[in-house]
């Protein structure tokens, strides 16, 4: 089941990091995705890839930690789960980036195409761990009642 998350973190977080990476690049979003390695003076004078591995790296560590947690909720349907989660992530995420005041009006500083690529990774992370999950109970039941002595 590790192999699983870990798989599924690895390619959830190169499809983020890409998504970020051409957010940045066609402008969608007006502040830059490894601009945390300037603030926090992290890898300078190397090359901007290494900032791009350790986000991916970031985000690897996140996704992995949302698999684990994930594949375990049942009740709510991984659709709603993943647009609550990733909703409220991209937009918190948002919020401290632009650090924006909590007024109404804030919500229109904010990048509608990053919420949705955050929206798709998240469900493309739970949907996996909650079929995996379901997948491995229907493996593990037995094809006759259990009342039935064989």
């Amino acid at each position: 089941m590790l192999y699983l998350a870990f798989v599924t973190s690895i390619f959830g977080s190169i499809l983020l990091t890409a998504g970020l990476k051409m957010l940045s690049w066609f402008h969608f979003i007006q502040w830059n995705p490894i601009g945390f390695s300037k603030r926090y003076e992290l890898f300078e004078g190397s090359h901007p890839f290494i900032s791009w591995l350790f986000l991916a790296i970031l985000i690897f560590i996140a996704n992995f930690i949302l698999y684990l947690l994930m594949q375990y909720v049942q009740n709510v349907p991984p659709f709603i789960t993943s647009l609550v989660i990733g909703g409220l992530f991209a937009i918190v995420a948002e919020w401290i980036i632009y650090d924006l005041p909590a007024e109404i009006y804030s919500f229109k500083k904010l990048s509608i195409p990053f919420i949705v690529t955050v929206v798709i990774a998240a469900r493309f992370i739970i949907e996996t761990a909650s079929f995996h999950y379901k997948a491995q109970l229907e493996r593990n039941r037995l094809p006759y009642k259990e009342t039935v002595i064989k």
